[in-house]
């Protein structure tokens, strides 16, 4: 007897920025050289609080040889709907390149509440339309109701469309990473941004002291590492 494996509906094949297990591979391999030069898991465009378009994002990735990226706009997919637009184009007149398009992922920056503090939650690879994210893909409205806030149901809502919860930048908040992390991970987060620069050195470089301390933290809770310039200017291999 033949066995069928392909699906049997076309619209149950995921297109490449959902692909949540692409992801958790690359992921697997991050280090401290990964970003900005090859992979860069936190930008943000004009669509919040960043200066850049989704387009120039995408032709600096390009440009510089990205292997993959993700627009992390604040409570909001526009940009990267749009980069995605604009990076489906570029493959259509470039059938040559191909094989230099980096692979971007749907992403968005998610502010959650946990252990009292205001934190931001990443989300990557999910699908946009989910009805989960409803209440936090609402631009400047923020997020709908108090419930909604806490990171048990931010990290829930995201792995609810598919997708993969990392807790951002782990040593910018009130309570301490040692703190943070392990309450996290309680509540199922899948990662954390492990290679950041907290002090915004030109070049980009992660903080060694933070660095290891959370990686430390991810390795012992069994969390994926991410790392990302966080830029908000016009070029992001750094921050601002």
């Amino acid at each position: 007897m033949t066995v069928n494996l392909a699906p049997s509906n076309a619209s149950s094949i995921k297109p490449e920025a959902q692909n949540v297990l692409a992801l958790k591979q690359v992921l697997q391999t991050i280090n401290a050289d990964s970003c900005p030069g090859f992979y860069n898991f936190h930008i943000h465009t004009v669509n919040s609080d960043g200066r850049s378009q989704s387009e120039n994002v995408m032709e600096q990735a390009i440009a510089i040889g990205l292997k993959g990226l993700a627009i992390t706009d604040h409570h909001s997919t526009k940009g990267y709907a749009q980069a995605q637009i604009w990076l489906d184009n570029w493959k259509l007149n470039h059938r040559d390149k191909i094989s230099a398009a980096p692979t971007l992922w749907t992403g968005a920056e998610i502010n959650a509440e946990l252990l009292n503090n205001d934190v931001h939650i990443l989300a990557y690879a999910f699908d946009p339309q989910h009805p989960s994210l409803t209440p936090y893909l609402r631009g400047d409205q923020g997020t709908i109701g108090h419930a909604c806030y806490s990171a048990a149901r931010v990290i829930e809502a995201i792995q609810e469309a598919g997708g993969l919860a990392v807790l951002a930048h782990p040593c910018r908040y009130r309570s301490t990473a040692d703190k943070l992390i392990p309450e996290a991970a309680r509540f199922g987060i899948d990662g954390v941004e492990t290679y950041y620069a907290y002090n915004n050195p030109n070049p980009w470089k992660p903080s060694p002291k933070q660095t290891a301390l959370v990686k430390d933290l991810a390795e012992t809770y069994g969390l994926l590492g991410t790392c990302g310039t966080d830029s908000h200017g016009l070029n992001f291999l750094v921050r601002i």
